[in-house]
């Protein structure tokens, strides 16, 4: 009993901190509206940034996927996991965001965690003499990435290019990987992409950008963060994941081929899992389909519009919304109780809102992670924001 005691009281204490996450079960498909726990929500939560969660035609061709190719791949890709839906969706996503790398090759993942292990990993293994070079606020799989990577890792502050700029210039591996996430997850703005990339090549470095968050919300056709500032090099190491605009599940690491060769034979997060099922990538297939094309450029412009409205509708004193242009809008306010209690009363109000702590962000730093979807209304924005408005002066 002496070992539970021990998890009992570290449970407590996350309890004591206002620390203790709690799931709840959400009974419908993934949308703004949803039943959770039996309850009508209005949810301002999830990363179906697009609305393609439930899309109709989505879900169609992930019904035909399941159909033609069954429910499960059955084994890894380099057994006999890799299916023509494998390939199909790889060629596609290498032509997807081929316009902004040399020789591009697509390698498709289950998760992004997964994808984030497996580049940072088998890019660390080419050479003893590895330093990976990470960004402070990069997502948990970034820098689990670089820890299992078993090399020198620096630590940038967050956008400090003169930071990062005097870490290269000391550094004298003969393999350098800088390290970013394009649109940060919990703060909403972007890296600076450019200079990162022109100091990777000054210095003869990888960049690997985490575009989570930027695929198929980012660019005039939805190719993420590299379309919106129209980069292009053999330096690139691009990794988009396929569960949060495109609406289905998954992730892809896309390069130049030699890269990507490199990860087959070298990745083991790749080369050691079962292959996602082969439906989604059929699914997928369609999903970018609606991203690159005009229902996709729509969604897009209703998505800029929702959020340009709700920057607007804020009139907040103690609480700080912070700078950003995207989906992703968080609002700190600082202490644990007093988020939760926010997070709370807008749940009773009948609006879903993460409540952000730490260690996942700062100490003093929680916060509201507010996230929209294109398939949200311009009413809905007024309601939670006139709600958050009333909050800070009760």
């Amino acid at each position: 009993m002496k070992l539970l005691n021990q998890l009992e009281e570290r449970l407590h204490d996350l309890h004591e901190q206002s620390l203790i996450r709690v799931r709840k079960t959400v009974e419908t498909p993934c949308g703004p509206r949803v039943s959770v726990d039996g309850r009508a929500m209005l949810a301002f939560c999830s990363n179906d940034y697009l609305g393609l969660a439930g899309h109709p035609a989505v879900v169609a061709a992930l019904q035909e996927g399941a159909a033609r190719y069954g429910a499960g791949s059955g084994a890894s890709h380099l057994i006999s996991g890799h299916t023509s839906a494998h390939v199909a969706l790889e060629e596609r996503l290498a032509a997807f965001v081929g316009p902004y790398l040399v020789e591009p090759r697509a390698l498709s993942f289950c998760t992004g965690y997964m994808a984030n292990l497996a580049v940072i990993t088998g890019l660390a293994g080419v050479d003893k003499d590895t330093a990976i070079f990470s960004e402070a606020l990069n997502h948990a799989s970034l820098i689990d990435g670089a820890r299992l990577a078993r090399t020198t890792v620096k630590v940038y502050p967050h956008a400090d290019l003169a930071a990062l700029a005097a870490l290269l210039a000391e550094s004298t591996a003969l393999n350098k990987i800088v390290v970013t996430d394009s649109v940060f997850s919990m703060d909403g703005d972007l890296a600076p992409l450019p200079a990162l990339l022109a100091l990777c090549e000054r210095h003869d470095a990888w960049l690997v950008v985490d575009d989570a968050h930027g695929f198929g919300t980012l660019g005039a056709t939805g190719r993420g963060a590299l379309e919106h500032f129209d980069l292009r090099s053999p330096n690139l190491v691009y990794m988009g994941t396929l569960g949060k605009a495109a609406g289905v599940g998954g992730a892809f690491v896309a390069a130049h081929k030699t890269v990507i060769e490199t990860l087959i034979q070298r990745a083991r997060p790749y080369i050691f899992t079962t292959a996602a099922p082969p439906a989604l990538a059929h699914a997928l297939l369609t999903s970018l389909d609606i991203i690159a094309g005009d229902e996709g450029r729509a969604r897009r412009s209703q998505l800029q519009a929702l959020v340009a409205q709700w920057r607007e509708s804020l009139q907040l004193r103690r609480w700080q919304p912070l700078a950003s242009d995207t989906a992703i809008q968080p609002v700190v306010i600082g202490r644990n109780d007093e988020t939760m209690r926010v997070g709370a009363a807008l749940y009773e109000q009948g609006m879903w809102v993460g409540a952000i702590r730490p260690p996942t962000v700062p100490a003093g730093t929680s916060r509201l992670r507010v996230t929209f979807s294109a398939a949200h209304t311009a009413d809905e924005v007024a309601q939670l924001a006139a709600a958050l408005n009333q909050l800070e002066r009760t």
